[in-house]
């Protein structure tokens, strides 16, 4: 028997993410942000909606992730459909995933989302976000952590008040059901870089510079 055999406990590799919102279409912040993800070497970058600006252009957004060799999870905001996120996942697979009702598992990290708002040129109704957010879940629901990715923060939370509260309800009910380990959003540009909690859940506003994560 080996000295130390049955008391060593595996080691659990961390998932590092980078995350990022609301680029509106700026690809040289795309640049400066795959660049982060090359140096910081993350696992996964994950992009919380409105990649582009009234869908203007599709071009340069997702491109310099891909030429780091990086996985992309991408969801709609407010600012385009989500058959033009399709589209992007399509155009730029293998290795970039469309999470707008669906899930996905990267080891043992599950990520399940969806997109749009509850204000703005493309928008949700609560109740049916909430149907999507818990269909989706089932995917990943055995994972050792849980990740939320949505475009609108929950409502009543820090990153959703400008003086008056502009969150989702739908997807604040969906936090309190399910209890995810980490809530990754965007949308409230007076909030970016913000974080709070609901419960043991831990919500961050990740911003136009970009959040790395480890999970």
């Amino acid at each position: 028997m080996r000295k130390g055999k049955g008391k060593q406990r595996r080691r659990i590799k961390k998932l590092r993410i980078l995350a990022a919102s609301d680029i509106h279409g700026d690809r040289e912040l795309v640049k400066k942000l795959a660049e982060k993800a090359a140096k910081k070497k993350v696992d996964v970058v994950v992009l919380c909606g409105d990649l582009t600006f009234a869908e203007l252009s599709l071009e340069g957004l997702i491109g310099p992730f891909k030429e780091k060799k990086k996985k992309v999870i991408i969801i709609p905001g407010n600012h385009e459909t989500v058959a033009t996120i399709d589209f992007l996942a399509k155009v730029y697979s293998p290795g970039t995933y469309n999470l707008h009702g669906y899930s996905i598992k990267i080891g043992d990290v599950g990520f399940f989302g969806a997109g749009l708002s509850n204000i703005g040129i493309f928008q949700f109704d609560e109740s049916e976000i909430e149907k999507i957010l818990m269909k989706a879940y089932e995917g990943i629901k055995d994972t050792r952590k849980k990740v939320l990715v949505t475009h609108t923060p929950p409502y009543g939370t820090k990153l959703d008040n400008i003086g008056f509260h502009t969150g989702s309800k739908g997807i604040r009910r969906v936090i309190e059901k399910l209890k995810p380990d980490l809530v990754l959003c965007g949308h409230i540009h007076e909030t970016f870089g913000k974080e709070d909690k609901i419960g043991k859940s831990r919500i961050i506003n990740v911003g136009r510079k970009g959040k790395i994560i480890e999970i």
